[in-house]
């Protein structure tokens, strides 16, 4: 089972950037389908966005235009690349990881998980 490590959370203000990075080991992430969700108290985890082994990508409509995925295979490495940051963007995102598609990571059933980390909008 692949391991999962999320850092570069923090609090920022609306319309500010910040870049996840979400380390991997115990596995190769360009045999996963990998991707980003999020949590907000109170509210259902939600998916952010994804990239599957092709580089096919899928996001949330409310962050289309502002999040971006990527992943650097050499460094076993998925980030999430976030501006023009919201108060609603506030919540617990997490890393995740699946050997199925983007549907099947999406479904959260089979997913391998990090342990989180916080981004905070202020307005």
């Amino acid at each position: 089972q692949v391991q999962l490590v999320e850092s570069g959370g923090g609090s920022v203000q609306a319309g500010g950037s910040l870049r996840l990075s979400c380390a991997a080991s115990g596995g190769t992430i360009t045999t996963y389908t990998m991707g980003w969700f999020r949590q907000a108290p109170g509210k259902e985890r939600q998916g952010v966005a994804a990239i599957d082994s092709d580089g096919r990508t899928s996001y949330l409509d409310d962050v289309k235009g502002r999040f971006t995925i990527s992943k650097d295979n050499a460094n076993n490495t998925l980030y999430l690349q976030m501006n023009t940051l919201k108060p609603e963007d506030t919540a617990m995102y997490y890393c995740a990881a699946s050997r199925g598609s983007l549907a099947s990571l999406a479904s959260m059933r089979h997913n391998a998980w990090g342990q989180g980390t916080q981004v905070t909008v202020s307005s």
